[in-house]
């Protein structure tokens, strides 16, 4: 959301707006170290863009994702800090070709995000926010807004290990999968992806999740 990068172009003293692919990417420095950042963009097909050019136009050697989510396990609320060990797209159904949630010609439907750049991630956002409750696992993402209980319900008991749901790693996790480049996912739950997620999602971007993802890639890098 552009909060969340409006905030972490506030940390960066020199940035340089380059346009590619529609986009608008920021090239500069954040703790004197060398970053692009640039918004994903909404939707496994446009992330999946972005995350591309971001490898081969800026040639990054690992690529940070931090944003907001829906948590769907039990426990996984408003607030909670979720840090993604493995994506899924929970609306790919290739069947019966393929199983169900498996990737045509990959022969997987979970793709790992780096051990290593996972576990600096989770501590930096341990130091970053130090009250909030973090998870960390399987994030689902899909081409819809999850947004009414019955849906939420069906996610959580066709993958119960899955902790929260959004519309974007999955697609940049496979990227990274394709290029061999490191990836890691932080998100800080917005709402339950229930009936009142619509609400609760507008007013947590504007009033939280800027200033978290801020602070997490802040503590990152610094």
């Amino acid at each position: 959301m552009q909060e969340e990068l409006s905030s972490v172009l506030a940390l960066m003293p020199d940035e340089h707006k380059v346009a590619v692919g529609g986009r608008e990417f920021f090239d500069g420095h954040l703790h004197g170290r060398e970053v692009v950042a640039v918004l994903a963009r909404i939707g496994k097909v446009a992330a999946a863009t972005t995350a591309a050019v971001l490898i081969e136009r800026f040639k990054v050697d690992r690529i940070v994702f931090t944003g907001v989510a829906g948590g769907i396990a039990p426990g996984v609320n408003v607030g909670d800090v979720v840090v993604a060990e493995s994506f899924l797209q929970h609306d790919l159904d290739a069947s019966p070709i393929f199983p169900k949630y498996e990737v045509p010609l990959y022969g997987m439907s979970r793709f790992a995000t780096d051990a290593s750049l996972t576990q600096q991630l989770a501590d930096a956002a341990r130091r970053a926010l130090p009250d909030a409750k973090l998870h960390r696992g399987l994030v689902i993402s899909g081409d819809r807004f999850v947004a009414t209980s019955a849906e939420s319900r069906a996610l959580q008991s066709a993958l119960p290990d899955a902790l929260a749901v959004e519309m974007e790693g999955a697609a940049i996790a496979q990227v990274c999968h394709d290029y061999g480049v490191p990836f890691a996912a932080v998100r800080t739950i917005s709402d339950r992806a229930d009936d009142a997620a619509h609400v609760d999602f507008l007013l947590f971007v504007r009033d939280v999740a800027s200033g978290h993802s801020a602070a997490i890639v802040e503590a990152f890098l610094g």
